[in-house]
């Protein structure tokens, strides 16, 4: 407990948890240093999926640029409609569970997990790229300060709501700041700079071939709007009014991730930056502007900063997100439990687990784990405009034909996009989220199933009523020896039933002699069985035992009580057996049987 305590802090009352909630501030930072960070890396996408066409292709950057920005005003602005009109949270989920189906709102859910884990995978990865940008000679140590990255950010998420507000609000607005001062550098040295000049492309490859390439390139740039969507899931996390302080937020982020995009893309394209696997965009234009001096460190510093701390979106969404589709009876039940600082602390060690796994396989490389990327999230955005849709011609309030216009609008573009990112990212690492949301639906599927028969056979509606009582109680004490822990268990065993047995596996022929003889004096009017086990197994021998006397009382129940000693230390445990404890695991599954532990403590 003292290793927890200095871990995640003192556990917070249940009472407190209107004082934990983030102010507009705090949220931007929570939620929206996903979309920000992606900034990072967003144009660099973009310029790498064109520069396969030739240098000629990189003067389409800006235009992509813009079509995205585009692209995030609709969709904040379906978004903006989400916050008000389910103020509760859950966002796609439960959007299109609500007004499409239970199905669809699987669909989204699963969509939605998948894009987080992979949020943390790229983010962390792409913050470890801004180092050794600058550090080169640590780019073998990338896996190991990934994982670092990710224990970091799990420990500062288990601490609680607020405390990663405090954590993390002033690595992303020093990403904004340092960004905001990039681009007005940029835009001063370039009264004084001539704009270098791709060479167009012309004739029929102009007309034809490019068109693939540009849809490459905005597919790989739409990575941008992955996270878009926290806000909405996250409502509840806000300050009272939570909708307006959720709406806020959001208008902020997007009105920041525009400028932010358009500026980077834009002054990366005046001063022929090219893409380059060592060295980052972002990297190349700081250098370019400032050379290797203290602010080129600072930016380098703020974007490792920001994009690894970018993660912290998805520790924030994935347990709230989770815990919903968990109190739906979707995922394990666990995943709804609130810890010790009121956050969904299982929901936040599975994410780190997943994230961990996948930083692994992919050796931190962003650039082979951006394919993976935006199918989830664009699924969930057109998901959710549909469903919003569907809510505003079913309720038919105040403005509904305008809100109606507005998501058709946001569903139809998503979908669009859905389709380009799917094809153009397919034989790129798509494939694999494309099969993982089926499979995570369908297993969400089957422990819905479970629940429900667990619930049905459980139900007080089926109660017997006058059903038969147990005509007979057999208590089987096994030892393995005589003492202090086994005529604790004995009196016990006494207590529950006049039909008490000790039961003793034979091995070794001495040992079984000197058992008897102690038996005798120390018996305590408890009969002893001994049973024979020629290939020294204890296991089997108990189990036939017990299957006998059920056998014989087939209308009664058995207690199994076992003696056992606790240490004092944990290590303790380490150097004695374990045999009560698989004795426990197995009677578990047989019917008719009970276990019960009989401790007894020992002193230091």
């Amino acid at each position: 407990m003292s290793i927890k305590s200095f871990l995640i802090g003192s556990p917070i009352e249940t009472i407190k948890e209107k004082h934990e909630r983030l102010s507009k501030k705090m949220g931007l930072a929570v939620f929206s240093s996903d979309p920000l960070s992606s900034v990072a890396y967003g144009t660099e996408e973009i310029m790498l999926a064109l520069i396969a066409g030739g240098a000629a292709l990189l003067s389409y950057t800006v235009p992509i640029a813009i079509a995205i920005v585009i692209l995030v005003a609709i969709v904040a602005t379906s978004y903006f409609q989400t916050v008000h009109a389910y103020s509760s949270g859950g966002g796609a989920y439960i959007v299109a569970k609500d007004n499409l189906g239970a199905l669809p709102g699987l669909i989204a859910g699963a969509a939605l997990l998948i894009d987080y884990v992979l949020t943390v995978t790229v983010s962390v990865a792409a913050g470890i790229a801004a180092i050794t940008s600058a550090f080169p000679a640590t780019r073998d140590y990338t896996v190991t300060m990934c994982i670092a990255s990710i224990l970091f950010i799990t420990i500062i998420n288990l601490r609680g709501v607020r405390e990663s507000g405090k954590v993390f609000s002033f690595p992303v607005y020093l990403f904004i700041g340092s960004l905001l001062v990039l681009i007005a550098a940029s835009l001063t040295q370039s009264f004084s700079l001539p704009r270098i000049e791709y060479r167009k492309v012309t004739g029929t490859a102009a007309n034809i071939f490019p068109v693939f390439i540009i849809l490459k390139a905005f597919a790989s740039g739409c990575a941008t709007l992955t996270g878009i969507e926290a806000i909405s899931n996250g409502v509840r996390a806000f300050k009272a009014p939570e909708a307006k302080n959720a709406g806020i937020t959001l208008v902020w982020m997007a009105f920041t991730l525009a400028i932010l995009t358009i500026g980077i893309a834009y002054f990366a394209n005046y001063y022929g930056i090219l893409p380059n696997a060592n060295e980052t965009v972002i990297s190349q234009l700081a250098r370019t502007i400032f050379s290797k001096g203290a602010i080129y460190y600072m930016i380098q510093f703020a974007t490792m900063l920001v994009l690894i701390l970018a993660a912290n979106t998805s520790f924030a969404d994935f347990p709230r997100l989770s815990s919903i589709m968990a109190n739906d009876r979707y995922l394990p039940r666990q995943l709804s439990n609130r810890g010790d600082k009121l956050v969904f602390s299982n929901g936040i060690l599975m994410l780190s687990l997943l994230s961990a796994i996948l930083i692994v396989l992919f050796r931190g490389d962003t650039h082979s784990l951006i394919p993976l990327y935006a199918i989830g999230v664009f699924t969930a955005f057109t998901l959710s405009q549909v469903g919003m849709v569907r809510h505003w011609i079913r309720e038919k309030g105040k403005g509904w034909f305008k809100s109606t216009i507005i998501n058709s609008i946001g569903g139809i573009t998503t979908s669009v996009v859905l389709i380009i990112v799917a094809v153009e990212k397919f034989t790129h690492g798509a494939w694999i989220v494309l099969i993982a949301i089926p499979f995570v639906v369908f297993l969400t599927q089957k422990v819905h199933r479970h629940y429900l028969s667990v619930a049905e056979q459980l139900s007080l509606e089926k109660c017997i009523t006058g059903e038969k009582e147990y005509k007979h109680h057999s208590v089987i004490i096994p030892i393995s020896g005589l003492q202090q822990a086994v005529i604790s268990a004995i009196k016990y065993a006494k207590a529950l039933s006049d039909d008490v047995t000790a039961v003793y596996v034979y091995i070794d022929p001495v040992e079984t002699q000197k058992m008897k003889e102690k038996w005798d004096v120390s018996c305590m009017g408890v009969k002893l069985e001994i049973l024979h086990s020629p290939y020294r197994s204890v296991m089997e021998p108990l189990m036939d035992y017990i299957d006998s006397i059920r056998e014989k009382h087939k209308d009664g129940i058995i207690t199994v009580v076992l003696p056992e000693f606790v240490p004092s230390k944990w290590w303790h445990h380490l150097l004695h057996n374990q045999t009560a404890l698989f004795i426990k695991g197995v009677l578990l599954f047989k019917k008719g049987v009970v276990s019960t532990s009989v401790p007894f403590h020992l002193k230091e």
